[in-house]
């Protein structure tokens, strides 16, 4: 043999052997959907104590080890949820709208069904309607991420090898998984699944399997309604898991709506939904840390908004602002749409003052509409802050990875987000 084949052996050799030694046992696989690097950083600023002079780091600053691209595989450059969760799923990227079928629309075997066929323990978990596309991309296969009831039937019709595909789901979508035509909440509970509606009961799941819709289709709002929901299904998930891990588990938990608050273009939403998220990473973290053999790893599918601290022409971003806004454009348009008091509403909700231009430019809006006057009160609070939007839907910048644990330091660097899913199959399949 000469000396480059035999070097190039002993790196496949070296290679084969560090995934053996790394390979966990459990995989918490978190994505924040439309969690650009912008978004990580605007936390830092306005989770910072104002009383230090050193900005501190977040949990995110604590387990950063590289970026991803995220680009589809058509000539947009730009990826949906869609595409961006079969690459995270699958290890194969797809067109914009792909539910973990590739470019001919032929089903892609995803890591979570790998897992199961090797006897370990699943789930999903998603602020989103379960049956959205991010967890769509693991547990079911549709060439359009719009078919939701045809994507919920496939988690009780996608058998692998005559197992349900997950153990486990908490997210929104009662719409779609009890219709007129066909009651899969009623299914579930046929096949063993233990099921709750309320998320305020969700200590009474006590048992796998277990299904747990909380709304109609996705959750409300953190900064609206109960700001930790997710940080609570993943300390809820996590110990259900943890009773069943003799064989391994792996769970998919998606921070799904800093993707809505994008797109909406509503910064103290944005922040409210990365605060829930970063809280869920501490409860995986502290998993991971009890749970050695355990493997977190946190991305993106992509950055939403294209979001920019800093804005018109000025060097400074107001986070002091954005704290002070205590819901969402769209509560706070409908507030407003069913009172004639619009200063008591506009300073209790953004404790911004009631300015004679923002008076006008309300009632203005009010007159044409929720839509409109949800516009208006975002794009006040974010020239008040000085955060600038580029788009009301996705980009193509990188996002970050984080991993943390046995197996960690596979995902350092520069890598396409296939190479993420890449890593965690072969982990999986040993």
């Amino acid at each position: 043999m000469n000396k480059s084949l035999s070097l190039l052996a002993s790196s496949i050799i070296f290679s084969s052997s560090l995934y053996a030694q790394t390979a966990p046992k459990n995989i918490i696989y978190m994505i924040g959907d439309g969690m650009g690097p912008a978004y990580t950083t605007a936390y830092r600023y306005f989770m910072d104590d104002a009383n230090t002079k050193v900005v501190e780091p977040t949990v995110f600053d604590s387990i950063l080890v590289g970026m991803a691209h995220t680009y589809p595989d058509d000539d947009t450059i730009v990826t949906d949820s869609a595409a961006g969760a079969t690459a995270l799923s699958t290890g194969t990227k797809s067109y914009n709208g792909a539910i973990a079928v590739d470019t001919h629309k032929k089903p892609l075997t995803t890591m979570l069904e790998i897992a199961k066929q090797k006897n370990m323990t699943t789930g999903l978990v998603a602020t989103s309607q379960i049956n959205h596309a991010t967890p769509a991309s693991f547990a079911s296969h549709n060439e359009s991420r719009r078919n939701y009831d045809e994507i919920a039937n496939d988690y009780i019709d996608n058998k692998i090898e005559g197992k349900l595909p997950a153990d486990l789901m908490l997210g929104g979508g009662t719409k779609y998984f009890i219709r007129e035509d066909r009651n899969l909440v009623d299914e579930f509970k046929a096949a063993g699944y233990s099921y709750s509606d309320n998320l305020a009961a969700l200590d009474k799941l006590e048992k796998l399997p277990a299904l747990g819709l909380f709304a109609p289709v996705g959750l409300p709002f953190a900064i609206d309604e109960n700001p930790n929901r997710l940080e609570k299904m993943t300390k809820k998930s996590l110990s259900l898991l943890d009773k069943h891990k003799d064989n391994g588990f792996f769970v998919m938990i998606e921070g799904s709506q800093i993707d809505w608050c994008g797109h909406a273009n509503d910064i103290a939403c944005a922040m409210s939904e990365m605060h829930d998220f970063a809280n869920a990473i501490k409860v995986a973290k502290q998993y991971v840390d009890k749970n050695p053999d355990t493997l977190l790893v946190i991305t993106a599918d992509h950055s939403t908004g294209g979001l920019t601290l800093g804005a018109n022409g000025q060097y400074r971003w107001e986070r002091d602002i954005i704290k002070g806004v205590s819901a969402s454009a769209e509560t706070i348009a409908k507030k407003m749409l069913e009172s004639e008091d619009l200063e008591t509403i506009w300073t209790q909700s953004t404790s911004l003052p009631f300015e004679k231009s923002t008076k006008l430019l309300l009632e203005q809006a009010k007159s044409k509409g929720n839509k409109t006057l949800a516009q208006v009160i975002k794009s006040r609070i974010s020239e008040a802050s000085f955060t600038g939007w580029t788009t009301s839907g996705h980009t193509a910048i990188d996002v970050p990875v984080f991993a943390y644990g046995q197996g960690a330091e596979q995902f350092v660097g520069s890598q396409n987000n296939t190479a993420i899913a890449d890593k965690l199959i072969s982990f999986i399949k040993q």
